[in-house]
């Protein structure tokens, strides 16, 4: 047996290493278990996160995007470009320098708070210990008050496209590639698929994205859908809804996908292929049989509102757990379950967890969208305001997309921001602040917001709720 610790976290995903970093700023002794390395054989903390996920396909949405409105977008403003080219490379260095500054920016939080990083695969034993095996299969055990679990999420796979080293790619082959492919096919039209396609599509490649559902992103509000999907199309992406992939082959370093949609059995050829269909918890030969933990078939934890599972003294968060894969939610799980061990009665409010989608235009919610509310036989009020009336938008050549609000009906409280446009996630996560405090329409339309700013639109739409909107045709008055 060898030190025992207050806490032992296994996973330095973004919920594993929040909550390490708090349980340490609270007094506890603290331990994080990883085995993930980098490109460079060393131990890399951050989770899928920071080293494969929200970090590195961040990077590239936004050097891609550069290159598209160089090549699109400057001539309206009377900058003439000439000549342009990408450099894949250069671009996917840029993006691993990145990754490598935000995992060092972790061991470094890590040292600076006294968490002590253990490299290897953690097993949660029974009584609370820790098994470690080390990259040679050295194995140590550890002894804890408490256990942590947050190993995270893998790519879900699908027996029609195996994965290959280098065709058949999940999303995380999908930051890797040297050269834009010329044809390239995804499948899921997820906010994975949708970020990853719109990276190559600016830079030039012809993508077909594959959607097994006949709707477009299910879960967003249908009127910011249908905007999206009309946006996306106009991008030049071919979304193919209620088509079904069935099989795969490859020659000569091509990939011919089947399919089948409304006109019956179909074939398409591409020179790369990303499976983007989701993601699934990350749980293979995490616990010990004797252990206790429950978890159901999935390999997902049961856990209770704050974190706690079947046995005392050891919690789960973040992807393992029920509940949205986003790292803002896992690490907030994080937060809540150190502060807790600590004896704070800290909760989370699940209700408010803001979901982004990192294409242009942003996509971005918060709270319920009209359709769930009205299955529920919520009656609201709505409000609407197009980008193309805001002044801000207009001047950075930004108009598309619109602001909703949707506020109860009887209360006017606020129940659900959702937004497609300019700097989306920064306007739903206004919306999620006055939420949080129980805000009304009418407080949102009473507050001063600076002009000219993207913000006016979300104080537009509040206005908008009860028919007072100012600067674009209200639908109803009174």
């Amino acid at each position: 047996m060898s030190d025992k610790y207050d806490v032992i976290v296994i996973g330095a995903g973004p919920g594993g290493y929040v909550a390490a970093i708090r349980a340490a700023q609270l007094g506890m002794k603290v331990a994080c278990v990883e085995k993930y390395t980098g490109k460079d054989g060393k131990q890399a903390l951050g989770g899928t996160c920071l080293n494969v996920g929200c970090i590195p396909s961040k990077a590239l949405l936004d050097s891609s995007w550069k290159f598209h409105e160089a090549q699109e977008g400057f001539d309206i403003h009377g900058i003439e470009t000439k000549g342009l080219s990408i450099d894949v490379k250069k671009m996917i260095e840029r993006k691993d320098k990145i990754v490598k500054q935000f995992t060092g920016g972790v061991t470094a939080l890590f040292k600076a708070n006294g968490v002590t990083s253990i490299e290897g695969h953690g097993k949660l034993l029974a009584g609370k210990k820790v098994e470690v095996t080390d990259a040679d299969g050295k194995t140590t055990v550890y002894q804890a008050e408490n256990v942590i679990l947050a190993s995270g999420s893998r790519p879900i796979e699908i027996p029609p496209a195996p994965l290959t080293d280098d065709i058949i790619v999940d999303s995380t082959g999908a930051l890797e590639f040297t050269s834009v492919p010329k044809k390239l096919g995804v499948i899921g039209a997820g906010i994975i698929g949708m970020e990853l396609g719109s990276v190559w599509r600016r830079l030039g490649a012809e993508v077909v994205v594959f959607e097994a559902l006949d709707k477009f992103m299910v879960a967003a509000d249908d009127q910011i859908a249908k905007e999206a999907l009309k946006t996306f199309t106009k991008q030049g992406l071919q979304i193919r809804l209620g088509a079904r992939v069935t099989g795969t082959e490859i020659k000569r370093k091509q990939v011919t996908v089947s399919f089948t949609d409304a006109e019956g059995e179909q074939q398409l050829t591409f020179d790369k292929l990303i499976v983007a269909v989701g993601r699934r918890a990350y749980t293979e030969n995490l616990l010990a049989a004797d252990t206790g933990v429950d978890m159901d078939e999935r390999g997902v934890i049961f856990v209770d509102d704050y974190c706690t599972t079947s046995v005392p003294g050891v919690y789960a968060v973040g992807d393992v757990v029920r509940g949205t894969m986003l790292a803002h939610k896992a690490s907030e799980e994080g937060v809540m379950v150190a502060e807790r061990i600590a004896g704070h009665k800290t909760a989370m409010n699940y209700d408010l967890v803001p979901a982004v989608v990192y294409t242009h235009p942003e996509i971005a919610w918060v709270g319920k969208n009209e359709q769930q509310l009205k299955a529920e036989g919520v009656e609201v009020n709505v409000g609407v305001f197009p980008f193309a009336a805001n002044g801000r938008a207009v001047a950075a050549n930004e108009t598309g997309g619109m602001v909703k609000v949707i506020a109860d009906a009887k209360t006017d409280r606020v129940l659900g921001v959702h937004v497609i446009g300019p700097s989306a996630a920064e306007l739903v996560q206004q919306g999620a602040i006055g939420m949080e405090f129980g805000t009304s329409a009418e407080d949102l339309g009473m507050m001063v917001f600076s002009h000219p700013t993207g913000s006016e639109a979300l104080h537009e739409a509040a206005l908008a709720v009860n028919g007072h909107a100012i600067h674009v045709a209200n639908r109803k008055k009174r």
